[in-house]
């Protein structure tokens, strides 16, 4: 089995320290030759790092190399894997795409709405920037993208990249959302085979089967409905956000029970709600700074000051990290596993666009991904798809065209704004909180 070369670009992010207890994990299944850290934030990405020699030297002393560095060509020449998890403006802008959102009634969240489409925009520059890096260097390399809002990057970079085949757009809600599903049915999480349509944090299961065959759907459904719905992934399975959201799920399902929701829906069917529940003073970004950022930080300072990670109980696996290696190993190895993950539908999904980039089932080999057809969905479905993917491809044709007006139109079409008035207030206090990292836009 060949030993792979692995970069990690934005190394620095909270997420990482899970990222290397997975691939610990995982070593036997997806050996590492090298792995390698890439961030533009130098210390950030220290702290991360010097944790992470302590701990592969106790847990991973296989590994031939591990280095960290801030030079494009050092970290991608003759990458065979390179995982992005890129937040262009960092935790700090987050929040203030959330406090604007919030300001003006409106839904404040990361990957939904006007703050969606705020870190879209952040996000498609440096996305587009680095692939070019990574391909100039390694011309071969899967790129697998965490990078969010992952629905609006993948738009971009298959406009910007329609020819490369070996770069993939991936997001763990799905198998996170399965996991939930699997400590209700009894199952491993890997033993689900998940029939699911949509577009990125916009879609439905619409069947959950085991793999031997056996429908587990309907008394999924009743059990939920009957006992409730929890995260129970180790990440956020103790946030009461997240507990707030699987409810939320739940709520869905009774409103419109024929399939089951992915969790982010609920942003676009209760958008008053969601607005009730935030304090611009204390927003979701907010949270994560001092809840997971702080807890991360503080495990690799303890690590790093004790000289050792023994004994530590903040380190865990995560579904971040293994659905990512995961989906690598079968890349790797062409071991045809199924994943829910992002393509180009071209008729995927038979009633919608061809050109749009749709969540669906498909097969991981090592010719790239193989979807499974989808066939028509039904018209409640397709018309709340048809929408939401106008108003994504609305982002970024303002992207590339600096146009004001495709991103007016943007914002009015989503579910969370729909006011006119709204949307161009909201859209013209973006502007301004963006300036450093739009385009600048024509009227």
């Amino acid at each position: 089995m060949k030993k792979q070369r692995l970069v990690i670009v934005g190394s620095g992010s909270t997420y990482t320290m899970g990222m290397m207890m997975s691939l610990i994990e995982e070593k036997d299944h997806f050996p590492l030759k090298d792995l390698v850290f890439y961030d533009i934030d130098e210390k950030r990405q220290e702290r991360n790092a010097k944790a992470t020699e302590i701990l592969f030297k106790e847990r991973y002393p296989e590994l031939d190399s591990f280095s960290y560095t801030t030079d494009k060509e050092e970290a991608f020449r003759d990458a065979d894997f390179v995982f992005v998890q890129i937040r262009t403006g960092g935790l700090a802008m987050r929040e203030l795409d959330e406090q604007i959102s919030l300001n003006h009634g409106v839904v404040g969240q990361e990957t939904c709405g006007p703050g969606g489409m705020a870190y879209g925009l952040r996000s498609i520059k440096d996305m587009i920037e680095l692939v070019y890096d990574i391909r100039c260097y390694s011309p071969e390399a899967w790129i697998l993208n965490y990078t969010n809002p992952a629905a609006i990057v993948s738009i971009a970079l298959k406009r910007e990249f329609p020819n490369d085949h070996r770069l993939l757009n991936i997001c763990d809600m799905p198998i996170a959302i399965m996991i939930s599903y699997a400590q209700i049915l009894g199952l491993d999480v890997w033993d689900i085979v998940p029939e699911y349509f949509g577009l990125n944090h916009f879609g439905w299961f619409t069947k959950i089967l085991d793999k031997k065959g056996t429908d587990h759907t309907e008394r999924l459904k009743q059990l939920i409905l009957d006992n409730g719905f929890k995260p129970e992934d180790k990440e956020i399975a103790n946030d009461v956000s997240w507990q707030k959201t699987f409810e939320q799920a739940r709520q869905i399902m009774i409103d419109f029970p024929e399939f089951l929701p992915n969790t982010y829906l609920q942003y676009y069917f209760y958008p008053e709600q969601m607005v009730e529940k935030e304090d611009p003073n204390h927003t979701r970004a907010r949270q994560v700074i001092e809840g997971r950022q702080k807890r991360v930080h503080n495990l690799c300072d303890r690590i790093i000051a004790n000289g050792t990670a023994q004994g530590e109980k903040e380190l865990h696996v995560d579904i971040h990290g293994v659905f990512m290696i995961k989906a690598a190993e079968s890349l790797a190895y062409n071991l045809e596993e199924r994943f829910i993950l992002m393509v180009e539908n071209n008729g995927i999904i038979s009633n919608l666009p061809a050109e749009a980039m749709v969540e669906v089932p498909v097969i991981l080999t090592t010719n790239g991904p193989k979807p499974f057809s989808v066939g028509e969905v039904p018209t409640f479905y397709k018309g709340l798809i048809e929408n939401q993917y106008a108003y994504e491809k609305l982002v970024v044709d303002g992207y590339f065209g600096k146009s004001y007006m495709k991103l007016l139109q943007a914002l009015t079409l989503n579910r969370t704004v729909i006011n006119v008035t709204t949307a161009k207030a909201i859209l013209d206090d973006l502007i301004e909180a963006n300036k450093d990292f739009w385009p600048e836009l024509q009227k």
